[in-house]
């Protein structure tokens, strides 16, 4: 029997959602795809934080300016606009009295201090962070190391191919764009990822989901019992 290999890939994503860590953790290999085009008022460098008002956007501003034609390694932090320190200020205000905060914003705050101007690298520096505070052993690719230059559906097609996987796990939005058929020529499996979000303790009034991954890190923390392990564990929240 062939042995399965399970890959999954996204964009890069700035204090990413639990359904992107999620997708990380259930597979064999992950794809950082930093070479493709930085799309506007996406999650690449902005995600909500919960306040007493509502959800929250914290926005990474960058250097737009020939970014229709550029890459996400081409695409830079607009630092002159002081984002980290506000960034962290809305953060301590909003979190301050979680249970985790005194632990965990030290933590944060070294993380988004760090002087890089890149938004990719910035993006890559921050996932192997929240990697290992989540303990997710899974293998990762940045796409720009990998001999694969191809677009959508054959990118990820092409991704496959290359790291030798025969399943793929897609975001539910997959469907609009992948050709299921070339796969299906390939050999490869696609599952589309169908993530169930935990309701767990929060801060200010009634639960929110979809916020960022620091508000389920400040209320709930990075132990034993964080999302990831009880999932994989089967344990309902």
């Amino acid at each position: 029997m062939t042995k399965t290999l399970t890959l999954s890939a996204h964009q890069p994503a700035y204090l990413p959602w639990l359904g992107y860590l999620d997708k990380i953790a259930r597979v064999d290999v992950f794809v950082f795809l930093d070479n493709v085009q930085f799309e506007k008022n996406s999650f690449t460098n902005r995600n909500k934080i919960k306040t007493p008002q509502g959800p929250q956007w914290l926005t990474i501003p960058v250097k737009l300016k020939g970014h229709t034609n550029a890459t996400l390694l081409d695409t830079l932090v607009d630092d002159t606009q002081g984002w980290r320190v506000k960034h962290l200020k809305s953060i301590e205000m909003n979190y301050r009295k979680a249970p985790y905060f005194k632990e965990c914003f030290p933590m944060i705050s070294g993380l988004l201090l760090l002087p890089e101007s890149n938004l990719s690298e910035l993006c890559w520096q921050h996932l192997q962070f929240w990697l290992a505070e989540f303990e997710i052993k899974t293998e990762v690719y940045r796409s720009s190391a990998l001999p694969v230059s191809s677009k959508k559906s054959d990118l990820v097609l092409d991704l496959c191919k290359q790291i030798g996987a025969n399943n793929y796990i897609s975001g539910p939005f997959g469907k609009d764009y992948l050709n299921e058929q070339s796969f299906a020529v390939a050999g490869i499996k696609i599952d589309y990822q169908d993530f169930k979000h935990p309701v767990y303790p929060q801060l200010w009034g009634d639960f929110e989901p979809n916020m960022c991954i620091l508000d389920y890190w400040m209320n709930c923390g990075s132990n034993s019992n964080n999302f990831l392990q009880r999932r994989n564990n089967g344990i309902q929240f």
